[in-house]
């Protein structure tokens, strides 16, 4: 009969360390992630008043308060954890107009955002905010 502690032992070590094995041999918990959010909203407003506030946080880092003038690109990084769970958040304001996206969540976003340089980008116009993994094509992921 097999000994218990025999098998259980090395079929746990190897549970817990094959998907630091895989992230590691990948370099993912090695990467800088750069997150940008680009203010692209038409405005009216006089130059040198923001027409974006934004607000990014994760479970543990709060980024602050932003107010982001025309054009103007907020930026940010972040590294993937080991259990892959890194996530940040924003939450946008602008005219009345109120959104939450997620700026970097690490299963979605760890093969897109090394496409361009391990950069996130994000564009946030009057119809929604876009995501680009290459700074070419731009997709609408939160409608306002």
């Amino acid at each position: 009969m097999v000994d218990l502690k025999q098998f259980a032992f090395p079929m746990l070590a190897f549970f817990v360390m094959c998907p630091l094995a895989i992230a590691v041999s990948e370099d993912l918990l090695f990467i800088n992630y750069h997150i940008h959010v680009t203010n692209d909203l038409p405005s009216d407003l006089p130059p040198g008043v923001p027409s974006l506030h934004l607000h990014c946080k994760s479970k543990d880092e709060d980024l602050g308060e932003k107010v982001l003038f025309k054009h103007e690109d907020y930026t940010w990084d972040a590294k993937i954890n080991l259990f892959r769970t890194t996530l940040f958040f924003c939450y946008a304001s602008w005219e009345g107009k109120q959104q939450y996206f997620e700026a970097f969540k690490a299963t979605r976003d760890e093969h897109r955002c090394r496409i361009y340089h391990n950069s996130c980008l994000w564009s946030v116009r009057e119809d929604g905010i876009y995501f680009s993994k290459d700074s070419l094509t731009w997709y609408n992921e939160y409608p306002w």
